[in-house]
């Protein structure tokens, strides 16, 4: 037997009997082999048989890690290294309970750190779910868009600029079809596809009648037919060989690990002073030593780096609800130091609902079409007068915008109108159907021979069509680009300036005698070009945008529009949104391109709008800004878009609209395509860096108030005020139960009004060790001075350790309070706007009474019962830290005020 005249056994693989070799066989062969029809595409049921048989069109995921491993992997650390080796001397000085407490300390940390490790990294792994790849196949002769894993061998995959591919496929169809296969085979540029048949031993990076999963289309159409999915692709295959990765650190939690290393060697110094103060004072060597170690612990971080995941997978959880997807977890940081947004104008500052208002036509007459939407109800009317069906110079003008159009208008099961495609072309199509045009009755009538497809550098598009013995090219872009073709008056030129003026999105239209030339595709339109008129569409600003402006302005965050779009239009768009400020400018690609580096540095300050721009330009407006130290987000939806995106400090891709190269581009996708997405998101991230910051506070505020205590009493001769046992209680049970709550922190809701956070600031700046400063030794003169109390009325020394510890341990829940904001009373925060925290200070409530009242507690912590009134005592005196910061607030409001 013989397929695309090669025998079988020449076009089998050696290692896989059912392989074929698709790019040596014929199209013809290939669809047979498939049981596949171009046209009508795979039957529903036969899809769902194969399926069944091939299985989803994923590559295995990788394998999450189980809590036990989770829990092992807790004791790769070094606190815990030390807490085991404490453990053990303890065991050797035969101090039996207190090894006994660090060992079940260590079970308990290690267990809950698992836990909550485990849930961030099923939350992150729920979220990347919700970005899936869309592709768009022909499926009992519809062409349906489908989530990719859904794809099955014999589908017929539709491939256009932009669209991520999703499976391998031999190419049965190519027009001007370019493909990057960089993440593949490493080729930079991309490859020309063609349907020829290939021999056998064609390599992969020279076969260009297929295309491969995880490449993308950068220009041109082509139709593909599904020859393998999931694990069988050449990237499933790839994917066996590197299924276990290193886990990347964001640069927060290198930070922090760089942070915590600091930590470690200040706090065996402290360790080493302990133990050297001790000894000059006569303490015991075991007390002195757990006393030590216990110190230690309470200097080290170790509960960091975990709640640093957790922070940011709060975020993240937090940002999808608000409908922007996280695909990098450095984005989240970096969103609280952007201080430049750059934006697209159409769909993300505008609702892109776009809606055909007004024709000109070459006679010198301005037509107006009335509704709204994609629905096909309106009239048009010339001069006020609704025109009849036979009006041939309208016909004209929207027979162009029907056949140079990519985009589909269909109604779905619940009769709503949508558009498939591009909504500017989708606007035309509802301006011809008002008419009564149909699309697919005019490409059957009309059949599309050769196509140029939009390119941004050359501003239009051109398709060519059979119109019975003569060929007709219809040209469709940018009225400065479509009138110097033709010959006409500057009427038309003024025409579209005053569309622009309002707002209106300006289309010209044309048409050439003759078949699409090569010096066509190079942007050299010549002969007789006849102008067939304007269109300008209204595509209204979105109602929260101002607003969304306005927020952003107030947190030192500069809005940029930079869009393809007339310059004219974009000033009216950005005045009605508040773009402008005070001796702003509005600069076109032209004048950009004018621009020497020094000149554009110097005055980008000063550009609120670049108009007429094409995505090369973006990257250069992104790089000025980050010569000029400015932290930049950047907005897509092209292909083209995509190194703008890369180089952006994050880069944000379109959910509804963008390429799924812009969205593999970008650190974050927005779902519904909007500018107050953006600034939302950007107000989250400042939450988490602001979250994380407040555990700092606390955890360190704790510690230092802990040596202060611990360094003034030996050093004016007392026994060390807590047991190591009690120093351990604190840092790991206490501080425990609260440390994780704080990072849950919802907004205070002035975060849209501090500046952007700098990218260098230190993780303790000035203001928080301003309030390091306060806290701690009022924890610390609290403590100490009602354990000088206690120790002075003749309290036995058990007794005395134990009401010192509970002062420290109530101190610690009303510093969590204090910690929450940094100028906000406490009285003005809402407890219950923190679930967690009230369920960390209820159990820290009931574990603090546990430790005191149970006579088995009693014993391995070294305390006795209190009465209730040295409870309330202790509680007024716990509370002083609450107080004395309460002051400083009340002056921070008062000088606001």
């Amino acid at each position: 037997m013989k397929l695309g005249g090669l025998p079988v056994d020449a076009l089998t693989s050696s290692t896989e009997s059912n392989f074929l070799h698709w790019h040596a066989i014929s199209p013809d062969t290939l669809l047979d082999t498939q049981k596949s029809d171009p046209k009508k595409g795979l039957a529903i049921e036969e899809v769902k048989q194969r399926l069944t048989k091939y299985g989803l069109n994923a590559l295995p995921e990788h394998k999450r890690r189980s809590v036990l491993t989770l829990f092992f992997k807790q004791f790769q650390s070094p606190l815990i290294y030390l807490l085991l080796s404490a453990a053990i001397i303890a065991f050797l000085l035969k101090e039996i309970s207190d090894a006994a407490v660090i060992l079940v300390v260590v079970l308990l940390n290690s267990l809950i750190g698992a836990i909550q490790e485990g849930k961030a990294e099923r939350s992150l792994e729920s979220l990347r779910k919700l970005s899936k790849l869309i592709v768009t196949v022909r499926r009992e002769g519809q062409d349906l868009r489908i989530e990719a894993q859904e794809l099955v061998p014999g589908d017929i995959l539709l491939l256009g600029a932009g669209d991520a591919v999703a499976a391998d496929g031999r190419i049965i169809e190519a027009r001007d079809l370019s493909v990057s296969e960089a993440t593949l085979t490493g080729e930079s540029l991309p490859v020309r596809k063609n349907i020829s048949v290939l021999q056998v031993d064609t390599i992969l990076a020279e076969r260009k009648n297929m295309v491969y999963s995880g490449t993308f289309v950068t220009s041109g159409r082509g139709i593909a037919v599904v020859v393998t999915t999931g694990q069988k692709t050449e990237v499933g295959k790839i994917s066996k060989l590197s299924a276990e990765g290193k886990k990347l650190l964001t640069p927060l939690e290198e930070k922090v690990a760089h942070f915590g290393k600091m930590i470690i060697y200040l706090a065996i110094i402290v360790f080493i002073l302990i133990i050297g103060i001790g000894s000059l004072r006569g303490l015991a060597f075991p007390e002195i030593f757990m006393v030590g170690v216990s110190q230690i612990v309470s200097m080290i971080p170790e509960g960091l780096p975990v709640a640093i995941t957790v922070a940011l997978a709060v975020g993240v959880r937090r940002m999808a609800r608000k409908k922007a997807i996280v695909r990098n977890l450095s984005a989240v940081e970096t969103l609280g130091s952007i201080d430049v947004i750059c934006t697209d104008k159409t769909g993300t500052l505008t609702k892109n609902e776009m809606t055909v208002r007004e024709l000109y036509l070459p006679s010198g007459e301005n037509v107006e079409v009335t509704g709204v939407g994609y629905a096909p109800h309106g009239e048009i009317n010339v001069m006020g007068v609704k025109q009849d069906q036979t009006d041939k110079r309208i016909d004209s003008l929207l027979t162009a915008g029907v056949l140079c159009n990519d985009a589909s208008l269909i109604q779905d099961e619940s009769n709503q109108w949508k558009i498939l495609g591009d909504p500017t072309e989708g606007a035309l199509l509802t301006l011809a159907a008002k008419r009564g045009m149909n699309k697919k009755e005019f490409e059957q009538r009309f059949p599309r021979k050769n196509e140029i497809p939009f390119d941004s550098t050359i501003k239009l598009m051109a398709t060519e069509h059979q119109i019975g013995k003569m060929t007709i090219t219809w040209l469709k872009g940018a009225p400065e680009k479509i009138l110097k073709y033709c010959s006409v008056d500057e009427k038309p030129h003024l025409v579209g300036n005053d569309m622009a003026q309002r707002a209106l999105r300006v289309l010209a239209f044309a048409e050439v005698q003759g078949p699409i030339t090569e010096e066509m595709r190079k942007g050299n339109f010549t002969g007789d070009i006849k102008f067939l008129g304007l269109m300008g569409q209204l595509d209204p600003p979105r109602n929260e945008v101002r607003e969304a402006v306005q927020e952003c302005l107030k947190a030192g965050i500069r809005p940029v529009m930079v869009t393809g779009d007339h310059k004219r239009t974009g000033l009216a768009v950005g005045d009605i949104l508040g773009f402008m400020r005070k001796d702003d400018e509005v600069v076109d690609g032209l004048e950009l391109e004018k621009m020497s580096e020094k000149e554009l540095e110097d005055r980008i300050g000063h550009i609120s709008i670049f108009a007429r721009v094409h995505p090369e330009q973006k990257l250069r407006i992104i790089q000025a800004f980050q010569k000029k130290k400015n932290v930049v987000a950047m907005t897509g939806d092209g292909v083209n878009d995509a190194p703008a995106l890369v180089r952006a400090d994050v880069g944000v891709a379109m959910g509804l609209t963008g390429t799924e190269t812009a969205k593999e581009a970008a650190k974050i996708i927005i779902t519904d395509d909007n500018f107050a997405t953006i600034v939302e998101a950007v107000k989250q991230g400042r939450l988490v860096y602001r979250n994380v910051k407040k555990l700092i506070l606390f955890l360190f505020s704790t510690s230092i108030s802990e040596l202060i205590v611990l360094f003034t009493a030996i050093l004016l001769g007392y026994p060390p005020p807590l047991a190591a046992v009690q120093i351990l209680w604190i840092n790991l049970v206490t501080d425990g139960v609260l440390s994780i709550n704080l990072i849950m922190e919802p907004e205070e809701g002035d975060e849209m009004r501090q500046q952007p956070i700098p990218r260098d600031e230190l993780l303790i700046d000035s203001k928080m060790t301003r309030r390091i400063l306060l806290l701690s030794p009022t924890i610390a003169i609290s403590a100490l001075c009602y354990f000088f109390y206690v120790s002075a009325i003749g309290k036995t020394f058990s007794e005395v350790q134990t009401q010192t510890f509970t002062v420290m341990v109530v101190a610690q829940w009303f510093n969590a309070l204090n910690c929450r904001s940094g100028t906000k009373s406490v009285f003005k925060l809402s407890l219950l706007r923190n679930k967690w925290l009230v369920v960390g200070l209820l159990a820290g409530n009931l574990l603090q009474v546990l430790v005191i009242y149970a006579p088995f507690m009693n014993q391995i912590f070294h305390t006795t019962p209190i009465s209730l009134l040295e409870a309330l005592v202790i509680g007024i005196v716990g509370s002083s830290v609450l107080w004395v910061e309460e002051i400083r607030k009340f002056f921070i409001h008062r000088e606001r005020v």
